[in-house]
């Protein structure tokens, strides 16, 4: 991806959207926020590395979404997991142990499949994890688990609305410290 076609997502991403549901390929939306999130990332920290895995199913029908509010959605989880893996990177820089750490890549993997009735996104990351004790709040309007300054805790509400309400989809978070975070995002197809 060239930086001409990032500063066109960037563009297209801050523009407001038609608000209208229209049938979409959801393997091409989340390859391009992907590579949008990390040609950004990039743009700010060029010592920034991560392995980009994706899993996208094949046979994934379109699906009836208002893409602009789902790549929305997808850039925050994918910006969110890159950070994860970056602080996790950062963490072990230096350590005691770094030795011992030294095998860590992080990685950010973005998979799509169709299930019976259904479409799964999923936004994974071997960043540290969420701590269980705050894992139910995440999704609450202001609550961040970054650093001040860094986050405004609307990010993960606002996609959560975005999903539930807005597409009537389900947006689910599996974590586990020290090993990793993952989103799931479901729409029926029904």
């Amino acid at each position: 991806m060239c930086i001409r076609d990032s500063v066109k997502g960037m563009l297209d991403h801050s523009r407001a959207g038609t608000g209208v549901k229209e049938p979409t390929d959801l393997n091409a939306l989340a390859d391009e926020y992907l590579r949008l999130a990390y040609h950004g990332l990039r743009a700010k920290d060029n010592s920034f590395n991560a392995t980009i895995e994706t899993h996208f199913d094949p046979d994934l029908p379109l699906v009836s979404v208002i893409p602009q509010d789902i790549g929305r959605v997808l850039l925050n989880l994918i910006n969110n997991a890159f950070y994860a893996v970056a602080e996790r990177s950062r963490s072990i820089v230096g350590a005691p142990l770094a030795g011992a750490q030294a095998s860590y890549m992080p990685t950010v993997t973005v998979s799509t499949k169709k299930l019976d009735n259904a479409i799964e996104i999923s936004v994974k990351d071997n960043g540290s994890g969420i701590h269980e004790s705050i894992r139910e709040k995440i999704f609450q309007p202001f609550f961040t688990t970054k650093p001040t300054g860094q986050g405004t805790g609307l990010g993960l509400s606002l996609a959560y609305d975005i999903v539930t309400k807005g597409h009537g989809g389900t947006l689910e978070v599996e974590s586990e410290e020290g090993s990793g975070t993952i989103f799931t995002l479901k729409f029926s197809l029904v």
